[in-house]
């Protein structure tokens, strides 16, 4: 089962991503995917950290590439997240096609595990930024696009409160 968890930065996609798996039985892993830049990102890894704290994951450091993640059929996968994903891809190794990659990093993993909740932003702006980044923001809406068009659930978190888009969410209460 693959989860799309989208919303606004801050609007509490991690903390409920983290009750959804509190709900699941089986193995835990979460899927690390930032690069923490200076103190505001090790700041919030530290956060991250500490927030799930005890909720037994195993976690995984994966900037780039999903692949070497092996979670079984009974595992769940919070993958922390897309947009990160996508950033490490795109201008880490700076190779075109990043969103493809992206995307099939992905859907392969939903393919291994029993449930992945793969959390991204959602409506990005590459408004009044420079051309790198338009092209990051357009590129993290496609990919959007298309994981929610591949995905057996879409929730969107506005105002802290989760929104079923699409499809069924069992540990949803």
């Amino acid at each position: 089962m693959l989860i799309l968890l989208t919303g606004a930065n801050n609007s509490g996609k991690s903390r409920f991503a983290e009750t959804i798996a509190a709900r699941f039985t089986g193995a835990r892993i979460y899927a690390a995917t930032m690069v923490p830049c200076g103190a505001e990102g090790a700041a919030r890894v530290d956060r991250h950290r500490r927030q799930r704290a005890g909720q037994g994951f195993v976690t995984v450091e994966c900037p780039r590439g999903l692949d070497g993640i092996s979670a079984g059929k009974n595992a769940l996968v919070l993958l922390e997240d897309v947009s990160n994903l996508l950033a490490n891809e795109m201008f880490g190794r700076g190779r075109p096609g990043a969103e493809d990659e992206a995307l099939r990093q992905i859907v392969s993993l939903a393919g291994r595990a029993a449930v992945v909740i793969a959390v991204t932003i959602g409506g990005v702006s590459g408004e009044g930024c420079d051309a790198a980044t338009k092209n990051y923001a357009a590129a993290l809406n496609r990919l959007n696009e298309r994981l929610a068009a591949a995905a057996d659930a879409v929730i969107e978190m506005r105002g802290g409160a989760p929104r079923l888009l699409k499809g069924e969410c069992p540990w949803i209460a």
